[in-house]
């Protein structure tokens, strides 16, 4: 059963028509600071057992987070926050040498609990949501990002489960790059590497390397090896 004041919802939206939400208000928002405008995405999975429980924790004063919308396994849609206040979805974490990333972005959740594959539905609503939320505020797929990319070693979500190339292949996410990797490259070429690519954070190596794959290769075992710099799509340094 639907908790109080959650309507039930099975059917799809179109890939075409405007998405209209489910609107369940959260008391956990404020005003975005210093005049910020939203320029990123960040991405969430609930890491809960149902939508259900995520949206009435997302709304509960008492637990102080939340964030602009909810996607249910089943493609429901949930509004919680308008696009225009800022949400507490990200915590501490800096994109690009730039913290507050809660006042710089949307928050998405996404009903999953980080062990399992992301449902085509929930994907397709996902899509449909980045299209219009990129219009709206003039985004490129630069702009969105995975919380783990953001807050390396506090977050992993999306998790290694989250299809990061179907989201490339749309337009919807940075195009990873190709090609070989150098062999015996140090520590601090890679560093350089993630950082021009948005991983700013101030973390150890090891951290570093486990956002990256993460993002990019989450199969991805052992030391750095030449195919972690691959994605990260620049050959100069090495050259």
């Amino acid at each position: 059963m639907p908790a109080a004041g959650i309507p039930a919802r099975s059917a799809v939206p179109s890939t075409t028509d405007p998405l209209t939400p489910i609107w369940h208000p959260s008391p956990n928002f404020g005003p975005r600071r210093d005049g910020l405008k939203p320029s990123l995405i960040v991405l969430h999975y609930t890491a809960m057992s149902s939508a259900v429980e995520a949206v009435e924790r997302l709304c509960d004063p008492e637990v102080e987070v939340s964030a602009h919308y909810l996607i249910g396994a089943n493609g429901t849609l949930w509004q919680m926050v308008k696009e225009q206040e800022r949400a507490w979805h990200a915590g501490a974490g800096e994109w690009h040498s730039k913290d507050d990333i809660n006042s710089r972005s949307i928050g998405i959740e996404l009903d999953n609990r980080g062990d399992h594959p992301f449902s085509a539905r929930q994907m397709t609503v996902l899509e449909t949501l980045l299209k219009e939320i990129m219009v709206r505020w003039s985004m490129q797929p630069s702009s969105v990002i995975g919380h783990s990319d953001m807050a390396p070693g506090r977050k992993s979500d999306p998790g290694p489960r989250f299809d990061w190339q179907r989201l490339e292949r749309q337009g919807l996410a940075s195009r990873r790059g190709h090609g070989e990797g150098p062999q015996d490259a140090p520590n601090d070429i890679f560093r350089a590497l993630a950082r021009d690519a948005g991983f700013s954070a101030n973390v150890d190596d090891d951290t570093l390397l486990t956002a990256v794959r993460l993002r990019f290769r989450p199969w991805g075992k052992g030391p750095l090896e030449p195919a972690d710099f691959t994605p990260l799509g620049h050959t100069a340094p090495w050259t």
